[in-house]
């Protein structure tokens, strides 16, 4: 049976665009993945009047019920007492859980816990509980006329944490059957020249299905598949990451991977190299990225974040002839920047960045999105040359951490480095 949910997002701060609905964002793709169609979110404030209208209208065209936010011992969380009243279920205090909150403020928090914590610990009648092993409201879900419902914490921390422990094992249990799905990740061609290539096959997909997600500076394709066993499931997905890898080519740069930074590493850790970074124009941009993941100490030499020309030369040896003769935006700078990246840290390959992100050209007349990235291995030295054009800031610097990443995975499983 296909289920249809309705996320419910509850709070003011959310409407005045104090923080972003990042939880709705996150319970998409999470329920995607579960086979469980969204074709509605909301966002309603802290008004128990509009979220009962809110309520009433989700119960006639969903059977899940998602809700977060609205938990909270503050007098304008009246998530769970205003769906108790739309779906006639009675608050019941739970003392094992009252006391867990007791004990969390003692223990960790090492203050008394405040009464109006109390609140926290009552639950409708009949529900399911989801322990809150990171906050102190716990969720919960409950079944009414074939409507579930579930209520989960607010700040994004717990609600994920919610999510991975308890949503998900409980949504699958409403399904009999399996469904498997694997991220096809992508580089190097964007969005709409993918759907333009695969469009007739996806429009025609309806188990397995393909889709497409737009992420900074790439392209995900999910494959999905539903099917009585996840063994047949997986069977059923074969063919369909063969087609995509066939038609995509190289622009394939993994499956089930989470970034180029994290294809990166596998590569190196499989070749037994390292690698040390330059950057300019990304501010260190890259280094954060590869850094961020785990591991990365066993192949991460180091980096230069060398925005003033004069610290490309006095940290990187980068020759003051050629940052004279060809400015600190050009190939030649860029390939003596990953030397030198080499140089400074012993590192088997170096990979530079160097460009004018903007708002304005450099002071060479370098227009705006020129960025070269530059690579010196034991085989030799490479450079691309990207023209992003007017982008803003923040996207020419994403877009160059990434090509720096492309780069050396291209050099690493023997693909055309300079061009893609």
């Amino acid at each position: 049976m296909s289920h249809t949910a309705e996320i419910i997002a509850v709070g003011t701060e959310l409407l005045l665009g104090n923080i972003a609905n990042t939880n709705a964002r996150d319970l998409s793709q999470s329920l995607s993945t579960l086979g469980v169609n969204v074709f509605w979110h909301t966002v309603v404030g802290d008004n128990p009047e509009r979220l009962r209208e809110a309520l009433q209208i989700a119960r006639g065209r969903a059977d899940i019920i998602l809700t977060t936010g609205g938990l909270g011992p503050t007098y304008d969380d009246l998530t769970k007492q205003t769906i108790c009243q739309t779906f006639g279920k009675r608050l019941v205090l739970h003392p094992d859980i009252l006391e867990n909150i007791r004990l969390f403020y003692e223990s960790a928090l090492h203050v008394p816990m405040p009464e109006n914590n109390t609140q926290q610990a009552e639950l409708p009648e009949d529900c399911v509980i989801f322990d809150n092993p990171v906050g102190t409201a716990p969720g919960c879900a409950f079944e009414s006329g074939g409507v579930h419902v579930l209520m989960l914490p607010g700040p994004p921390h717990e609600m994920s944490t919610m999510l991975r422990r308890h949503v998900e094992p409980y949504l699958r249990k409403l399904s009999h059957d399996a469904i498997i799905s694997h991220d096809i990740m992508t580089f190097g061609m964007g969005e709409s020249s993918i759907d333009q290539l695969l469009h007739e096959k996806m429009s025609h997909m309806t188990n397995p299905t393909l889709a497409t997600y737009a992420k900074p500076a790439e392209v995900r394709l999910r494959a999905t598949a539903k099917a009585p066993t996840a063994e047949e499931a997986e069977a059923m997905l074969v063919p369909v990451l063969a087609d995509v890898r066939r038609l995509l080519g190289d622009v394939v740069y993994g499956v089930d991977v989470a970034n180029l930074a994290e294809c990166c590493i596998k590569e190196l850790l499989k070749a037994g190299l390292t690698l040390a970074t330059a950057e300019s124009c990304t501010g260190g941009m890259a280094a954060e990225k590869i850094t961020a993941i785990p591991g990365a100490s066993k192949v991460y030499r180091g980096g230069v974040v060398s925005y003033w020309t004069s610290v490309k030369a006095n940290a990187l040896h980068v020759p003051q002839e050629i940052l004279d003769a060809y400015g600190p935006v050009s190939e030649e700078c860029a390939r003596a920047m990953a030397a030198g990246a080499r140089k400074a840290t012993g590192a088997e390959i170096g990979v530079s960045v160097t460009g004018a992100a903007g708002p304005d050209p450099d002071e060479r007349g370098v227009p705006v999105g020129i960025v070269f990235v530059g690579l010196s291995t034991p085989n030799g030295q490479f450079c691309r040359k990207l023209d992003f054009g007017r982008r803003r800031r923040d996207r020419i610097q994403g877009l160059a951490a990434n090509h720096v990443f492309d780069v050396v995975r291209r050099w690493l499983t023997g693909l055309p480095v300079e061009s893609f």
